[in-house]
């Protein structure tokens, strides 16, 4: 069994590399994705939020910068600045928990600039 740092650094690898589908794999059936559009359940409504970001992170210029990592038994938490041609992202976090090693629930903040 995959411990929660390895399930997150495969996450993070699969999202830097813009593979939708293993991304994709590692939300549970039943997860809970907490942003800007919602709460959007299963991958199926979680998948358009992922394509959204990877279409705009693929554009030239972009930075990022990971500012902390935390881990406690089954959550990961980081917190995170980028900049792309379309936004910036002067402070965004990630909270993860994972159950059976798939995102069980998810969720994204972000305060920037459009």
């Amino acid at each position: 069994m995959r411990s929660t740092a390895e399930v997150l650094d495969h996450h993070l690898k699969c999202f830097a590399d813009r593979d939708l589908d293993a991304v994709m794999a590692d939300y549970a059936a039943d997860a809970v994705f907490f942003g800007h559009d919602g709460a959007l359940r299963g991958p199926n409504a979680i998948r358009p939020v992922f394509e959204r970001m990877f279409a705009e992170f693929a554009k030239p210029g972009v930075s990022f910068a990971r500012k902390q990592r935390l881990i406690e038994g089954d959550y990961a938490y980081i917190v995170w600045t980028s900049e792309t041609a379309d936004n910036s992202y002067e402070l965004a976090s990630d909270t993860l928990r994972y159950s059976e090693w798939k995102h069980s629930n998810a969720s994204l903040h972000s305060k920037g600039k459009t």
